[in-house]
């Protein structure tokens, strides 16, 4: 399974993607809300990160009742953030500085307020009638099945001017589009097309799995074991076995329409997929060479970030990859993300209260050494910390409903701190629509920017050494048994083989190697990633040191 990414249209296989929520990244005119112009004036500091891409989450014209996630034009941007003609100068500097530009498209659903929605529910026989998913109700009035919105209640809101009730994985002001009728598939890959021929790079595809619903509206079934993994424990989506609501096999069908569309214009793809079984998922949908490129899932954005899970996540997904691959010829590619806008900041999450900045630095190495291409999330180089927001400041509706148990998304969308001294640290002179932590405003990059040892320059160093490895970007991986926390795995391409070893953990250990490891050469790499070496047979590791050895 060997693969290359020497073709200039290959840069997404095995690249980085830096994701911006451009609410939070920086505000150009002071209204304490981030835009456009305030992301093309940092584009400079991304770009000296070495990453291949940014992904920009929706900026697209909307009620903002999700922040952009319900999108009532997807060929205009939101005056909140700016307009198309700044659009059009970010990608031009993007470009410019060697960036390409991923846009986040929001297929399966839009917004109530969307022109398409207000004249379907008009009546049942006009132009957009079927455009969205309509059913009667229960002989009792009761919606039509069971289905769960993933933001709690029911998945069905009644619609009194229709008489009937509509669909909505999401918010109720979140209808979901009928992919059923041929004319909504015609419409999205319009939207599609509109923004390629803008000059964008490739598309993250929000929701990727919920374009297609059973037509017969069937029931599911309760879950044999509960998915912990795409929501929280107190949300009761988890409790079913999510069979008729998502991952329908048409959808197969118009990935290859969007594929198609893509390789016009030689763009690249990412799919977010959330499902019970999303690694098979994510094989299913990025296999052939035909559908989306690759996908990414919540299986690294859990809880459990320790160095076995990990290991049975990526190894489960390369397993589900080459039975895939088998079949339909060409194995599909992950996207391997940590941290993301939906939940809980990765040193937070997994560190449970970690501040050493040496562990910010090991799971920048584990993960983009792992086989795939690599999300990171802004404000990672940073390290930033899980904010804690109070009640009367959340914004995010998820974590509204679910309060105190879960507290929503806000704690990771906080702004951006640039400057430790300015106000708000440097992101508005305005009031920020969330608070900036004073723990924030200490991390912020002028002050990482002055320290040669800070988690920032770790980014950059690292990054920068990783783009000159083609193991570490192609390679095929195997794991090797380690104790935890260590994760201990091998990269090999073209007959060169590396052991690429990780200390999850805060205290230092010693492994026996087998024989076959045993004359491993450390890297001459020691300012990329330090505290391991190979001694005596054995591997030595410091607290959150690390290892790269040639075999």
């Amino acid at each position: 399974m060997q693969s290359s990414n020497t073709s200039p249209n290959n840069w997404w296989r095995g690249g980085v993607i830096y994701q911006i929520y451009p609410r939070s990244f920086a505000d150009s005119n002071g209204d304490g809300v981030g835009d456009l112009p305030g992301i093309t004036g940092k584009l400079p500091y991304i770009a000296s990160l070495g990453v291949d891409a940014i992904w920009i989450s929706p900026f697209f014209t909307s009620p903002m009742k999700d922040f952009g996630y319900d999108v009532s034009d997807y060929c205009d941007v939101d005056p909140l953030f700016g307009n198309l003609a700044d659009f059009d100068r970010l990608l031009a500097t993007a470009h410019q500085l060697g960036l390409k530009v991923v846009i986040d498209q929001v297929l399966s659903h839009c917004s109530d307020q969307h022109d398409w929605f207000k004249q379907s529910r008009q009546s049942r026989d006009n132009d957009k009638a079927d455009w969205f998913v309509w059913a009667d109700p229960k002989a009792d009035g009761t919606p039509p099945n069971n289905w769960l919105s993933v933001f709690g209640g029911s998945a069905w809101q009644w619609d009194s001017c229709r008489r009937q009730y509509y669909l909505h994985n999401f918010l109720s002001s979140q209808p979901d589009l009928n992919f059923h009728c041929p004319a909504v598939q015609d419409a999205m890959l319009a939207t599609i097309r509109f923004w390629l021929e803008r000059g964008v790079d490739g598309f993250r595809f929000d929701a990727c799995n919920f374009h297609f619903h059973d037509r017969k509206l069937r029931s599911n079934p309760p879950a044999k074991v509960r998915d912990s993994k795409t929501v929280s424990a107190e949300n009761p989506y988890g409790l079913q076995a999510h069979k008729h609501d998502k991952s329908q096999p048409e959808n197969l069908a118009f990935l290859q329409r969007v594929r198609s569309l893509l390789d016009e214009f030689g763009a690249a793809s990412v799919g977010e997929v959330g499902d019970d079984h999303s690694l098979k998922v994510m094989a299913q949908y990025t296999s052939g060479g035909d559908k989306l490129h690759m996908a990414y899932s919540f299986n690294l954005l859990t809880p459990d970030g320790s160095a076995g899970y990990i290991r049975q996540q990526v190894e489960a997904l390369e397993g589900q990859l080459h039975k895939r691959g088998k079949k339909d010829g060409v194995p599909g590619w992950a996207c391997w993300s940590i941290g993301n806008h939906d939940v809980q900041r990765v040193v937070s999450r997994w560190g449970k209260g970690m501040t050493d900045p040496r562990y910010a630095k090991v799971l920048l190495a584990m993960s983009a050494s792992l086989r795939g291409s690599l999300c990171i999330y802004q404000g990672e180089e940073l390290a930033l910390t899980e904010a804690e927001i109070a009640f009367e400041q959340l914004q995010d509706p998820y974590g509204i409903t679910f309060w105190p148990e879960f507290k929503g998304r806000d704690g990771c969308r906080t702004p951006m701190p640039w400057q430790s001294r300015a106000k708000h640290a440097g992101f508005s002179t305005g009031k920020p629509w969330l608070p900036v932590p004073k723990e924030h405003a200490a991390s912020a990059v002028d002050v990482q920017e002055q320290a040669d040892d800070s988690v920032l320059q770790f980014y950059r160093q690292f990054l920068a050494w990783r783009k000159r490895q083609p193991v570490l970007c192609s390679g095929d991986i195997r794991f090797v048994d380690a104790p935890e926390p260590v994760l201990l795995f091998t990269r090999s391409l073209h007959g060169e083989t590396w052991l690429c070893a990780f200390n999850l953990g805060r205290e230092a250990c010693s492994i026996k190697l087998d024989k076959a490891y045993r004359r491993a050469g450390a890297l001459p790499e020691p300012s990329v990633l330090t505290g391991g070496r190979i001694d005596a047979g054995h591997l030595l590791l410091a607290p959150f040191g690390g290892l790269y050895a040639r075999l």
